[in-house]
């Protein structure tokens, strides 16, 4: 049994980069960790080229984790939420696991994870859901796909504006749009994956030591 994870986010030892690690480990299982920015992986070109192979004409990176996504149990798949929407690594990387569908649905029965890191905080009245809308683009690409889904990991981000050293003095700081006019770099504070404990726990029928349900 294996499980594969790979994480969209661009950021060194990410947020998003452990938690997916901490979801893989408590598998139990052996397990297989991609950083997508580190691969090439184009987007689908919608050709319809990989209906008779089911592999994907481009021939990039993606064609490597297609297959190892094929021949694995499960996947964790970890995206973040730039301008509220799944980010463009990870869409990438869903739409060129297409070609296994055709004819065979090889991704059909494994079980799978979302883990999804946004800025904008569950509760933000008037901003738009930002982990919920990341979380379902992975799940629904999973429900298509008939994977069993096992739910999905949101983590509370850090917005750029605290890093870029104009998050104070900004016109166009999302601090203040997010968190109100008074907020500022120092009030909002560094978002840790570790400090947030309902964040760390397994998702869904997901039990530490016991695998991924079928």
């Amino acid at each position: 049994m294996k499980v594969l994870g790979v994480s969209g986010s661009p950021i060194e030892n990410s947020n998003t980069d452990r938690a997916v690690k901490t979801v893989l480990e408590a598998t139990g299982m052996e397990t297989e960790f991609f950083k997508l920015s580190e691969l090439e992986i184009e987007p689908c070109r919608a050709c319809l080229g990989c209906v008779d192979t089911n592999e994907c004409v481009i021939g990039d990176d993606g064609n490597m984790l297609a297959e190892k996504a094929k021949q694995a149990d499960g996947l964790v798949i970890g995206g973040y939420t730039p301008y509220s929407s799944i980010d463009a690594r990870t869409k990438a990387f869903l739409e060129r696991l297409y070609p296994l569908r055709h004819k065979h649905g090889f991704m059909s029965g494994k079980s799978g994870v979302a883990v999804v890191t946004c800025a904008i905080p569950e509760d933000c009245a008037g901003m738009p859901p930002a982990c919920e809308s990341g979380a379902n683009s992975i799940f629904y690409y999973m429900m298509e796909e008939g994977m069993n889904f096992l739910g999905s990991v949101k983590i509370q981000g850090n917005i750029p504006c605290i890093s870029c050293g104009y998050g104070d003095a900004c016109e166009m700081a999302g601090l203040k749009m997010i968190f109100g006019p008074e907020a500022s770099v120092d009030t909002v504070g560094v978002n840790t994956f570790e400090t947030q404990a309902e964040a760390e726990k397994p998702p869904g029928n997901w039990v530490p030591g016991c695998g991924m349900p079928s």
